[in-house]
């Protein structure tokens, strides 16, 4: 049976039906909006985390990269220059050498043909009259003659004596002082540390003296022999070679 509002009990409250309306209402849609704002929620916290827990790319090093290739390109720039430099420099001391030996051998050249005039003079034709005759050039070298080898005592008289044997004259024996006491004072010993040349002749090497003999380091006798053929080979006479060594330093 249906309780009217007149049929209600006289004791209590009497129910409002809209009240009950509201309640069946919030218990429909009530759990929805508590589920809803939990998603909610939720999602907006899960976003901060990726937000916060996301890598941050960093840039990457080209322009690093690229510094180190520009000074290593600059490295080997510096460094084909320099070595431009050497092979110029190189070039020129090689033109330089080359040009002292070319005037050298032309000064050995010559002195070697003044040697051969003064040691041969060619014989001329009679003058023809009214014509003075003009001087032959010297056949001696102007320095004193020894008589003999006598006068020399020593390396000295080895070398007087290795003179005349070898074909020459006594006239030739003052250069041949002359030349070996500039050279090495007629020292068997006698070495340039600067140069490597060595003995009486100071060969360069010293080394080729031993052509002449085994004992080429110790044997006056074997070094001058030797001085004596290079001198006859290059210089014709040992006067020739004395010019020669007076006007470069060498012979």
């Amino acid at each position: 049976m249906r309780v009217s509002p007149l049929n209600a009990p006289a004791s209590g409250p009497v129910p409002y039906e809209g009240n009950h309306r509201v309640i069946r209402l919030w218990n429909r849609v009530g759990p929805f909006r508590v589920l809803a704002l939990l998603l909610l929620v939720g999602a907006v916290g899960g976003g901060v985390a990726v937000a916060t827990h996301r890598p941050v790319k960093r840039p990457t090093t080209a322009s690093s990269s690229t510094a180190y290739r520009d000074a290593a390109d600059s490295e080997s720039d510096d460094q084909r220059q320099l070595a431009a430099l050497e092979a110029e420099r190189a070039d020129a001391e090689r033109a330089a050498r080359q040009e002292a030996q070319r005037k050298a051998d032309e000064a050995a050249v010559a002195a070697a043909e003044q040697a051969k005039a003064v040691a041969s003079p060619s014989t001329n034709a009679s003058p023809k009259p009214g014509k003075s005759k003009s001087p032959a050039p010297p056949s001696k070298p102007n320095l004193p003659i020894p008589s003999s080898c006598g006068e020399y005592s020593g390396n000295r008289a080895i070398g007087c004596a290795e003179l005349l044997n070898m074909g020459f004259g006594l006239d030739q024996m003052p250069c041949l002082d002359k030349l070996f006491t500039r050279e090495s004072g007629w020292n068997v010993n006698a070495y340039n540390k600067s140069s490597g040349a060595g003995g009486i002749p100071q060969a360069l090497p010293m080394s080729k003296m031993a052509s002449e003999g085994a004992d080429y380091k110790t044997n006056a006798a074997t070094q001058i022999r030797w001085g004596l053929k290079y001198i006859k080979g290059r210089w014709s006479t040992p006067c020739g070679a004395w010019a020669h060594s007076q006007s470069s330093g060498w012979y």
